[in-house]
């Protein structure tokens, strides 16, 4: 039987990266130009600026990968759930034995879907209260400093500074900044930041109001200004700010943070500073309305003075009246005075003839009654004399038989009679039987405080109890 060649032999062989390369080359020619539409998911922005995403549908999923350079000029940050049109080439990772897209261009799929993404976030800010009127600030009416957030070399700053040059000249600080891209949004939010954190007294003076400006565009390139860095940045600016970005008919939300929207750039100065010449035609006015009420005051008051004036009486004829009764009452001034004096004496003497027979009685009477008072002190001096040694006799005499009875209960007695007193160790009496225990110190008091110390030498015998006989009847005491 005849064999089979090996065919398997003929099989060409590849390493791992040959094959690796191969299948990466195959990719990139096959897909170097794609637009792939799909939903971002899992979104990472690297610590070196790349973005990492994965574009996915009902039924596949696709890695995708955005280097810096590229991500620097995407139109649309890329959020989680964004439904977008990723415009790049497919290649593969050769570490992972992966293929991925490099994406180099980012919009979003259609207008419908930036609208919801707009809506949604509009929403979400304004439930936080980003929006409220409460908490917007009043524009001051001329500031002396004006901080304009905006592209150094647009249109939008030669129009404020114009405007502001013909209506009330101010000092302007431009903080340029990019105002569409991937890396405008943090850059206006940072400018918004940065003109906060002036102080009053710096290098540059801080502004008294801030205007963030932009020229007209479609939504996406207005979409910077819907970052929701941008709107919590106006909202929480400490200095009043007017927003002007885009045409009157483009909104976007940090309309809704900022204290005051313009329709245009242009509006904004507008909106900042009053029209010199017509403030000072007004003050002017002002001063002529002034100075006529002024004039118109004085004459209404002058008038009314004279009105009054004519009401009072001539103040010369009244002057010689007052003058002539002063004159009266000078000269009846003295002899007024010598009438009262006389007056007064004649009262004075009427006082005096019915004060004197009171007092001559009242002194009878008090003269009566002190003699009759020394009298009674008299008497009752003399009961004192007598009564005195009566009752020194009788308190004496009580004395005595008191003694005599405190005498009689003195222990000193009993022992003159021929009883002895008895005391312990302590010195306390003794005063039965037992108390006696064999051993003891014990003292014999006799008559005249003699003493002798004794020994007990045995104890008091138990004492008897008084039984009644078996029968009933009085035991014997003995």
């Amino acid at each position: 039987m005849e064999q089979e060649p090996n065919n398997r032999n003929n099989i060409p062989e590849f390493s791992v990266s040959e094959i690796s390369a191969a299948l990466k080359m195959t990719v990139e020619q096959s897909f170097d130009n794609v637009r792939v539409k799909g939903e971002i998911s899992g979104f990472k922005r690297h610590g070196s600026g790349h973005l990492y995403f994965a574009l996915k549908d009902s039924e596949a999923l696709l890695d995708a990968v955005c280097w810096r350079g590229a991500a620097g000029k995407l139109l649309v940050a890329p959020e989680d759930g964004m439904e977008v049109i990723a415009m790049g080439r497919l290649t593969t990772y050769p570490g992972r034995s992966k293929y991925q897209m490099v994406v180099e261009r980012l919009e979003l799929a259609g207008q419908g879907a930036l609208l919801k993404l707009l809506e949604d976030r509009k929403r979400k800010l304004a439930a936080e209260g980003l929006f409220d009127a409460a908490r917007k600030q009043k524009i001051p009416f001329l500031p002396e400093v004006i901080g304009v957030i905006t592209s150094p070399t647009g249109a939008v700053i030669r129009d404020i500074l114009h405007r502001l040059a013909d209506r009330f000249p101010r000092h302007v600080l431009l903080w340029p900044v990019a105002v569409q891209g991937d890396q405008a949004a943090q850059q206006i939010a940072d400018a918004i930041d940065g003109f906060n954190a002036f102080t009053t007294h710096g290098l540059l003076p801080r502004p008294d109001l801030l205007i963030v400006a932009r020229g007209g565009g479609s939504l996406e390139d207005l979409w910077a200004f819907n970052e929701e860095v941008v709107v919590r940045a106006a909202a929480a600016s400490r200095i009043p700010l007017i927003s002007a970005v885009g045409h009157e008919t483009d909104t976007t939300l940090i309309d809704y943070a900022a204290d005051l929207r313009a329709p245009t750039p242009t509006g904004a100065a507008e909106m900042a500073v009053p029209v010199r010449s017509e403030l000072r035609l007004k003050t002017l006015d002002l001063d002529r309305r002034q100075l006529a009420a002024m004039h118109r005051l004085v004459a209404e008051r002058k008038t009314r003075l004279e009105g009054l004036a004519r009401g009072l009486p001539d103040p010369r004829r009244r002057l010689e009246e007052l003058a002539q009764r002063l004159d009266d009452w000078g000269e009846r001034l003295p002899q007024a005075l010598t009438n009262l004096a006389r007056h007064r004496a004649a009262q004075l003497t009427q006082v005096a003839a019915r004060l004197a027979p009171a007092l001559t009685l009242r002194r009878t009477h008090e003269s009566g009654k002190l003699e009759k008072d020394r009298l009674r002190l008299g008497q009752l001096d003399q009961r004192l004399q007598a009564a005195l040694p009566r009752l020194l006799v009788e308190k004496k005499s009580r004395v005595l038989q008191l003694s005599a009875l405190l005498k009689s209960y003195s222990y000193e007695e009993v022992l003159a009679r021929g009883f002895t007193l008895i005391k312990d160790g302590a010195g306390h009496a003794v005063i039965s039987a037992d108390q006696a225990k064999a051993g003891d110190q014990w003292s014999v008091l006799f008559a005249g405080d003699k003493e002798v110390a004794v020994t007990v030498s045995g104890a008091a015998p138990p004492r008897k109890e008084n039984v009644k006989a078996k029968d009933g009847r009085q035991g014997s005491l003995l």
